[in-house]
């Protein structure tokens, strides 16, 4: 969200510099401006007193409504503001884009609200994805990401709808060189620029950072799909969604059915529709990060899916299926039939640009067969490769001895 560019004002003129024939008296004689009587040339002529006295109300006119219209829209630009501070209690109150002299020119076009209005489906439905200078760069991240809309199964036109959430101003600067619609979430004392490394303090604050934001984009009455920029998006997921939920997730290990609990989500990739269930949840949440510090949202997810407020709010949660959401943690493995697929289970940007890259090779060959061939799924991925789950075993959640694990099975009891 930008500040008006203020221009200086003009200085005042204290006199106009007329011709004898620039102005003539009216009928009778009488007029507003004095000529010379008997100059050939032009003169610099005083204004009379009335004339003068004209002008100055005039130009303190000007000057009282130019300082009103700068008021009113730096207050607009503001507006929407205490609803973000209301989810939560936030220490990152500030959602607009940054005004830095390093940073490209922001104009109101690329206020939150009105990006999030102009990317909206008709049923005000928006696709958000967060991304950083590490996963911004040249060929990095966020080119593989677009790619794989413009490459998968009739899913090109969701880009429309796709919303870029940068977290810096590098990235910022990206988005608008690569997307019509990219907002710059700006938070004081809070650099998200680097890659932020699985369980190290910058990886939780960008984490929490974006429970928080999505809270209040559930506040604004949007739906979202939210999605990390390392997932690639092969077919529509809308297809694929529970109608009746409020809330569904993806799964780093799928059991076997939508409602069950035990299932493994992933804070990666979920779609949430916007209603007073969604948002006090989003809250609850969000202020979870204090019951059980030191761990990261989906840590936290997993230990608070079972509270018993979950019930008493009614929310409908769903666990969505890895054989068409899949990921390197559990491969869908029919190409046939995988919407997305999550670079998760991996540690490390080169690890994970590697078997993202590999992954959309894939998806191109199986794209070039006859349709005779596809349906015989002759095809698999051939990820993970650099990716492992045996790279994370060391940046696991914190140990503690009064263990989360101990709470859930006393809201079970």
């Amino acid at each position: 969200m930008s500040i008006p560019h203020r221009s200086p004002f003009q200085r005042r003129p204290s006199f106009l510099t007329t011709t004898n024939s620039s102005r003539t008296g009216g009928a009778g004689g009488d007029s507003s401006y004095s000529s010379s009587s008997s100059s050939s040339s032009a003169t610099h002529t005083m204004l009379p007193e009335p004339a003068a006295l004209i002008l100055r109300r005039f130009l303190l006119l000007v000057a009282v409504s130019l300082s009103c219209y700068v008021i009113l829209r730096a207050s607009d630009s503001l507006r929407f503001l205490p609803r973000f501070s209301s989810s939560s209690s936030s220490a990152f109150p500030y959602i607009f884009p940054s005004v830095s002299d390093d940073s490209p020119t922001v104009s109101d076009e690329y206020r939150l609200e009105k990006v999030l209005k102009d990317a909206a489906m008709v049923d005000r439905t928006v696709i958000l994805t967060t991304l950083n200078e590490a996963w911004a760069a040249q060929n990095s991240v966020i080119d593989l990401f677009l790619e794989s809309f413009r490459i998968g199964d009739r899913t090109r036109w969701l880009l429309n709808h796709l919303v870029i959430v940068a977290l810096d101003q590098k990235a910022f600067a990206r988005c608008l060189v690569l997307h019509t619609h990219c907002v710059s979430l700006v938070s004081e004392g809070v650099d998200f620029h680097r890659e932020a490394y699985f369980m190290t303090p910058d990886y939780l604050k960008m984490m929490w950072r974006r429970i928080d934001f999505l809270c209040s984009v559930l506040e604004m009455g949007y739906n979202f799909v939210f999605t990390d920029a390392d997932i690639m998006w092969f077919r529509d997921p809308f297809q694929r969604f529970y109608l009746d939920a409020d809330f569904q997730i993806a799964c780093d290990h799928f059991l076997g059915s939508s409602d069950d609990l035990e299932n493994r989500p992933n804070g990666g990739f979920n779609y949430v529709k916007s209603n007073n269930r969604s948002i006090e949840f989003y809250k609850f949440w969000y202020s979870s990060r204090e019951t059980y510090p030191g761990y990261h949202d989906q840590d936290v997810l997993n230990i608070i899916k079972f509270h018993p407020f979950i019930m008493d709010i009614g929310l409908k949660i769903k666990f969505l299926d890895t054989a068409y959401f899949g990921g390197l943690c559990e491969p869908s493995k029919d190409l046939n039939q995988v919407c997305t697929m999550h670079a998760n289970c991996c540690y490390g940007l080169d690890s994970k640009l590697h078997d993202l890259k590999i992954m959309l090779q894939d998806w191109k060959q199986f794209m070039s067969l006859p349709p005779s061939l596809k349906r015989l799924s002759i095809l698999s991925w051939r990820v993970p490769q650099n990716c492992s789950l045996d790279s994370l075993q060391h940046y696991g959640s914190p140990q503690h001895n009064d263990s989360p694990e101990k709470d859930v099975k006393e809201w079970q009891d």
